[in-house]
């Protein structure tokens, strides 16, 4: 087993145990023992350390909080083939874990590619789901008109497009041991001090992995290529019923804010929090405030209108004199 979150960074009230769903292993990162399942779920080129902020306050409310590593990431199974990443396979993954988690009930929490998966799987009411927070990926409805309403949203999301060509970008986030994963993190964010090398390590070893590339990859050639993305347009979208917490960090490189206008069309009951000058990487970035917006929601408390105050690099043109 591959050590990539090393003992000097480990928050030691989190455990890491091994949960087989689904057919497959997953690594999981384990805190607190309730009896309601706070299922946490990564993104793209992520890991469950991307949770380490949110499981300790999870534990305080009374959840057993999970975050596990997604298929093809960490120490979970990296099942090889472009179709073993589909979105059905992924929802099934979750529906596993719930079922071995043996909870009564689910708050689903999620970002970028996880929230893509837990969009859809609110949808589809796989699993029944107390409580649904999403950070930092649009529904599918909004985002599709976002993404045909201009250019804006298509030069964002470049990546996808490239990422449908076979081998190169394996070979180009690989290189250097994955550096640039890591260093991709740090580059998009705004306060680069949530950023140190310790941590985009972590998301280095995580990518450097043998096959790891190909697997996260595969999750995007899966839902282009692969017609993941189209089967689920076909079955519609209908109105999402349960309570839903979206916190958008407003300085997002891959997803513009209009993306989530509309999204009340699509959520019967809809509470978003905007915070400027937060990246992408939301729950990292600015976990006091995100920690105390879900901390409200989850105890169905008004959640607060809260700005964060980044720090910023030297070279940010915020600071130029």
């Amino acid at each position: 087993m591959t050590e990539i979150v090393p003992e000097g960074i480990r928050d030691p009230r989190i455990q890491t145990r091994f949960v087989d769903a689904n057919g497959l292993r997953f690594e999981v990162d384990e805190c607190g023992k309730g009896n309601v399942l706070a299922l946490c779920l990564h993104g793209f080129p992520e890991h469950s350390f991307s949770w380490r902020y949110q499981l300790p306050m999870l534990a305080e409310l009374g959840f057993k909080a999970w975050a596990p590593n997604l298929r093809g990431y960490g120490n979970s199974s990296r099942p090889e083939g472009m179709e073993a990443y589909s979105l059905e396979n992924l929802m099934a993954d979750v529906a596993g874990l719930i079922d071995e988690s043996g909870c009564e009930e689910t708050v689903l929490i999620a970002h970028d590619w996880g929230a893509l998966i837990a969009w859809h799987f609110a949808i589809r009411q796989i699993r029944p789901l107390q409580k649904l927070i999403i950070c930092n990926v649009p529904h599918p409805v909004p985002a599709r008109k976002a993404f045909g309403d201009g250019l804006s949203q298509l030069k964002k999301s470049w990546y996808v497009f490239f990422f449908q060509i076979p081998r190169l970008p394996e070979w180009l986030f690989g290189r250097d041991e994955a550096r640039g994963i890591g260093e991709m993190f740090r580059s998009s964010s705004v306060d680069k001090t949530r950023f140190p090398e310790k941590v985009t390590d972590v998301y280095a070893r995580n990518a450097a992995q043998p096959g790891a590339l190909s697997a996260m990859i595969n999750y995007y050639r899966a839902l282009v290529r692969g017609g993941g993305g189209s089967r689920q347009t076909k079955q519609g979208y209908p109105m999402i019923e349960t309570p839903t917490l979206m916190v958008w960090g407003e300085d997002d490189v891959a997803l513009t804010k209009e993306t989530t206008y509309g999204t009340d069309e699509v959520v019967r009951a809809l509470t978003i929090r905007y915070l400027p000058r937060v990246s992408h990487w939301v729950q990292q970035e600015a976990p006091e405030v995100v920690n105390a917006m879900m901390r409200a929601f989850l105890l169905d408390e008004p959640v607060p209108y809260l700005q964060w105050q980044a720090t910023l690099s030297p070279d940010d043109p915020e600071t130029a004199d």
